[in-house]
């Protein structure tokens, strides 16, 4: 049985910001979700809601706009599980009303404690589950189902075997969703060569689930290279890959300027920190906190004190590293 811990809660809360893969079938609605431009989502989805108060998309859309615009708002996050609640008491045989409450869920969780959060599992992977059923081809509801199943202890609901036959079922039809889902099983059993080979074996992907998914995989199991087995080879191969196939992201940059930092190359390091600051996404990733470092390590200490700052400001900032970021800056004469 699974403890519950810190650990098996990230896990958890790892279906974060993932709705996108044919959320709509709306055109416009579809766009802007998958491009993650939720401001003009939820300018689009009032104006629908306003002239149809019926019209289940359009209600779905502006939860979900709500719901991730600004996901540190409390605010917007109640105003985006009332709609969400709209939406699934009035459609109830409509998925993406599902799909938008199990995502605002899943952001009002992260703001809970771990008891509080805990206790609103099993809500959440109901959501899931009939997202699904409605949806048997929703990219989304699948991966997320099958990594909240490998999350929870057993007493929970949780199940490798659930999550395995989530993968079966589409093994033939769907083969990158269950590769996908592979990757996380095999993460599960820590077999990182099996993870690796499914991950590489995904075709590149403009879809911004599929996309979501790779760089968050990716990303774990390079973290794996570079802090657990100390293959910083292997860890580089990865992040060049994200490089490559996902410039658009911070992701790849931030993690090879780690590498680069723990052989040593603190003016490369400082390099790819300086492009992954510059990237849509950057806030997601530590990146200020390592530029930081970076030019501290530099003897830049104005620079390293900018970097700090921005840091600190940054609302998606993880505690932990804002402790540090503190004890740094203290350090700065």
């Amino acid at each position: 049985m699974k403890p519950l811990c810190t650990m098996t809660m990230a896990a958890l809360l790892g279906t974060l910001g993932t709705v996108h893969a044919a959320t709509f079938k709306d055109a416009r609605f579809e766009a802007l979700q998958d491009a993650g431009k939720y401001t003009e989502l939820e300018q689009l989805a009032q104006a629908r809601f306003k002239a149809d108060p019926a019209d289940p998309e359009a209600s779905a859309a502006l939860s979900l706009a709500l719901t991730l615009v600004d996901s540190t708002d409390t605010r917007r996050l109640e105003a985006g599980a009332r709609q969400a609640k709209l939406c699934t008491d009035q459609h109830p045989m409509v998925a993406v009303c599902h799909l938008a409450a199990a995502e605002n869920l899943g952001m009002q969780m992260v703001n809970m404690g771990m008891a509080s959060a805990m206790r609103n599992a099993g809500t959440l992977k109901q959501s899931w589950v009939r997202a699904l059923e409605l949806d048997p081809a929703s990219f989304t509801a699948r991966v997320q189902l099958a990594k909240l199943y490998l999350a929870l202890p057993g007493m929970m609901g949780g199940s490798s075997a659930k999550a395995r036959d989530l993968e079966l079922a589409v093994r033939s039809s769907q083969p990158d969703t269950a590769r996908i889902i592979r990757a996380y099983l095999a993460a599960e059993d820590k077999k990182w060569t099996e993870m690796e080979n499914d991950l590489l074996a995904i075709k590149a992907s403009k879809d911004g689930a599929m996309r979501k998914e790779v760089r968050e995989a990716t990303l774990q199991l390079a973290k794996v290279y570079l802090n657990g087995n100390k293959d910083l080879a292997r860890a580089a191969a990865l992040y060049e890959r994200l490089q490559r196939d996902q410039a658009e992201s911070a992701a790849g940059y931030y993690g090879m300027s780690r590498v680069y930092a723990a052989q040593g190359k603190t003016d490369e390091a400082t390099h790819l920190l300086e492009q992954a600051r510059t990237l849509s996404d950057a806030a997601e990733y530590p990146v200020e906190h390592r530029l930081g470092d970076a030019y501290l390590a530099r003897g830049d200490k104005l620079a390293a004190k900018a970097a700090y700052q921005r840091y600190l400001a940054n609302k998606r900032a993880h505690p932990a590293n804002l402790e540090t970021v503190r004890k740094s800056m203290s350090q700065i004469n």
